[in-house]
């Protein structure tokens, strides 16, 4: 099977804290935000081997924050496919500071219509489609 992978860099800033987000108290790098960045290494780590008309989302996330980074640090996020079951795609990802890693988890996404999805999602309202 032909690795598939993405990785992203960021820089930590106060509205990415647990403080900011309101998903703590503290001045550091908030789960919510690790979670969003796991989200879309992995969508970008299969984006080319989707057809036009089709897109994946996010069902389950299963997330270890095993570490605290301050506002400031360099964080890299890093998504590998590990299986891919029909629609289903599994990934393995990580995130890591300069001490190393900060989270870890595995990432389910599946394979939607993207047209029949939000007609779903916003019912028959044109408008919102």
């Amino acid at each position: 099977m032909i690795e598939h992978m993405a990785t992203r860099e960021y820089v930590v800033t106060e509205e990415m804290t647990a403080q900011a987000v309101r998903s703590g108290s503290l001045r550091v790098l908030a789960t919510p935000v690790i979670a969003a960045w796991m989200e879309e290494a992995s969508t970008e780590a299969i984006r080319s081997l989707l057809p036009e008309g089709i897109t994946t989302v996010g069902t389950r996330l299963e997330l270890d924050h095993v570490s605290p980074t301050p506002v400031g640090a360099r964080v890299r996020v890093e998504s590998r496919l590990v299986k891919t079951e029909g629609r289903k795609y599994t990934f393995e990802v990580t995130a890591e500071d300069e001490n190393g890693i900060c989270a870890k988890g595995t990432h389910i996404r599946y394979a939607v219509k993207i047209e029949p999805f939000l007609k779903k999602a916003y019912g028959t309202k044109e408008e919102t489609v």
